[in-house]
């Protein structure tokens, strides 16, 4: 009997997470396509824009008190991923992000949200910049639902710990989950 309750709640659980008419919409990225430039970090031997892209979201679940975003590569070579972009205390009223809202001093972030440190070391968006040669990696792009007003953790936050909170409060989850490929040049390619 308890096992049948158990799985029943695990059930539950992820039927309010999987809500379908909870929608991530972007007119930069989709789902199962290659990120352009413009989202491709700066850096680290990538040559891109380095912005963060345009969000729209509709359908939150019932009492959403505040919203975060997290952009995230579960194919980094780390053993942990690699966090991308975390951004929290959204307010409820939001219904979107503006494109280089990820840009701290472009100052597009709904006021009183916080974004928190990347695994580039700083707060705000980095694009995608996976190894040369790594073969595609995905890039998820996430809005949350929070069942809470703000997350008690600062700018300094890991993407870990901001997920770790995340995941205790969240209502509902809708995702973009886009590719993305460093190509190495040809073995026999030469500048002239």
């Amino acid at each position: 009997m308890r096992t049948v309750s158990a799985i029943t709640l695990l059930l539950l659980a992820f039927t309010a997470q999987a809500d379908p008419s909870f929608q991530l919409t972007s007119p930069d990225i989709k789902t199962g396509t290659l990120l352009n430039n413009a989202q491709v970090f700066n850096g680290f031997g990538c040559t891109g824009g380095n912005i963060s892209p345009q969000l729209n979201w509709s359908g939150a679940p019932e009492n959403t008190k505040s919203f975060a975003i997290t952009v995230y590569d579960p194919d980094a070579p780390t053993g942990s991923g690699w966090w991308h972009w975390v951004i929290f205390n959204i307010p409820a009223n939001a219904v979107g992000l503006a494109r280089n809202a990820g840009n701290p001093t472009s100052h597009l972030a709904p006021e009183g949200s916080v974004q928190s440190r990347t695994d580039f070391g700083a707060a705000g968006f980095g694009g995608a910049c996976p190894p040369k040669g790594h073969g595609k990696h995905r890039y998820q792009f996430k809005v949350h639902a929070l069942d809470i007003e703000r997350l008690d953790i600062g700018p300094d936050s890991s993407g870990a710990l901001a997920g770790y909170y995340l995941n205790a409060h969240q209502l509902g989850v809708a995702e973009i989950e886009a590719i993305y490929e460093h190509v190495a040049p040809p073995a026999n390619f030469s500048v002239k």
